[in-house]
């Protein structure tokens, strides 16, 4: 009886789920019998697909493929795999099993491969590389167009390899090179974002000094003023007023852009600015897939400003599904294959119109009052409570502009400099907490540790009993009247807290 041989070979690399990675081992059992190749241990569509790709990619690249039964293990098995960057290291797992490749070195490996052995730009390969040195990875392969991206990770020793072949030789392959042209990036890196200076905006200073508290408490805030009163506009100069990224917020903000195919060969320390359109469905705002799971609007604004231009147009569904990420900071994808989690720590703006034809309170306005509630009222109440500002926006007329152009207004560089002084007055309130700003601090907590006379909370103790606001917004207008006082450079008082309410009450029903 003849004996049956058996070789094993294996190479490692990451499995992505939502923005976290767990550690991938590719196995392979080349055995006597009839020429089949089976891949198992719960892949996707794509990779059972990639052992024809793998296969033609080794012979073309010089080398022979088993012609026995071949059996590619991924482990661990119960865990979903997906995405074509299994392609290099099931290769390589190949030809350590039939002695091409030696088998000391253990670098993680990430390449779709091409029928010619080229290896093709990935998507996400940031967060594949931040995942593989966290397992403990010194060491990366991944294909030359990715190899900017790849090296924003510190820590990880990064092998830029445009070919099959050029990554066996890299493994300690003993063949010749065989030079090849490397593949290209199909999608162009994003430039630089130009960040607009808030000293463009001419008139509405309440609605100006409003953003300044959005931005220095990181409170979520709601504009509503006819077409042209320059919502969009105040909105577009939020991210100016934040402070800059650290490494870590950056590396989050590139990593959810390289999972939406963007690609970054720099850490960008601005805040992300996201405005998807009204049509948005609820997968495109807070994300979704198959097996791959794609981040959504709110993971790419994480550490950053959503905002929702024309928001009563949105999906009632798609609005209410803001919920949960406003109040946890993060977004979980549930599918029956895979539980994909993604940061989602947005700072939410919404502008809205009047009402549907936009033109209320100009005199050229036909709504009735019930086509308006009907309008406003696709905002709901729990969506509406959490959020913190709400400002009413007015169109400048021509003769105010031109009275006011040359009047000097509060430039971004200004109004920088005092949201940055807050969030010091801020951060030693909160010092010890996992709190940053007055936006994200527990209610409870805060008057608890930091009660306020009697006399001071007087307007919000009225409010709520009056039913004007819930316990939710007695705690958010709090936060609010907290961060007005360190803008200020002051204790909190009763005149920081009515501004508090009136901003919390500012828009009318």
């Amino acid at each position: 009886m003849t004996a049956i041989v058996r070789v094993v070979g294996a190479a490692r690399t990451v499995a992505l789920q939502g923005l976290a990675g767990r550690r991938v081992d590719v196995e392979v059992d080349v055995a006597s019998g009839l020429p089949s190749v089976r891949v198992v241990g719960m892949p996707d569509a794509a990779i059972r697909e990639a052992q024809h790709r793998t296969q033609s990619a080794i012979e073309t690249s010089g080398f022979e493929f088993p012609g026995t039964r071949v059996v590619i293990n991924l482990t661990p098995a119960s865990l979903p795999k997906a995405g074509t960057h299994l392609d290099l290291p099931m290769a390589i797992a190949v030809l350590r099993a039939i002695g091409v490749v030696p088998p000391e070195r253990d670098a993680a490996l990430f390449g779709e491969l091409g029928l010619d052995g080229r290896l093709q730009p990935l998507r996400g390969v940031l967060p594949l590389v931040r995942a593989a040195a966290l397992d403990g990875a010194d060491e990366v392969l991944v294909p030359h167009a990715n190899a900017d991206e790849a090296s924003l990770v510190e820590g990880v020793r990064v092998r830029a390899v445009a070919s099959l072949r050029e990554a066996a030789i890299a493994l300690g392959a003993d063949v010749e090179p065989v030079p090849v042209e490397p593949a290209t990036l199909r999608v162009p890196p994003e430039t630089t974002r130009a960040v607009p200076d808030l000293a463009d905006v001419i008139g509405n200073l309440h609605a100006v000094e409003a953003l300044q508290v959005a931005a220095a408490g990181a409170h979520h805030m709601l504009m509503l003023g006819p077409p042209g009163a320059g919502k969009t506009m105040l909105a577009s100069r939020l991210p100016g007023l934040l402070p800059e990224l650290d490494v870590d917020q950056a590396l989050d903000v590139a990593s959810m852009r390289s999972l939406s195919g963007i690609a970054c060969a720099s850490l960008d320390r601005t805040p992300p600015f996201e405005a998807p359109h009204h049509s948005a469905t609820a997968g495109a705002l807070v994300g979704g897939g198959g097996a791959l799971i794609r981040p959504g609007a709110v993971s790419r604004a994480s550490h950053g400003v959503l905002f929702l231009d024309e928001s009563p147009e949105f999906s009632r569904v798609v609005l209410d599904g803001l919920r949960e990420p406003l109040e946890s900071g993060v977004i979980e994808i549930h599918r029956s294959a895979a539980t994909a989690v993604f940061p989602a720590a947005f700072q939410l703006v919404l502008a809205a119109n009047p009402c549907p034809c936009g033109h209320h309170g100009t005199g050229q306005c036909r709504c009735v009052p019930q086509q308006r509630r009907r309008y406003l009222g696709r905002l709901s109440g729990p969506l509406l409570d959490r959020v913190d500002l709400q400002v009413t926006v007015d169109r400048v007329k021509p003769v105010e502009a031109a009275m006011r152009a040359d009047e000097p207004r509060t430039s971004t560089a200004v109004a920088r400099q005092r949201v940055a002084a807050a969030r010091e007055r801020a951060a030693h309130r909160l010092r010890g907490t996992p709190w940053r700003a007055m936006g994200q601090v527990d209610g409870p907590w805060l008057r608890r540790t930091h009660p306020l006379p009697p006399a001071v909370v007087g307007p919000l103790d009225d409010a709520l009993a009056r039913g004007a606001i819930s316990m939710r917004g007695y705690d958010r207008t709090l936060r609010v009247a907290c961060t007005v006082a360190d803008l200020d450079d002051a204790p909190v008082t009763r005149e920081h807290v009515g501004r508090a309410l009136f901003y919390r009450q500012g828009v009318p029903s």
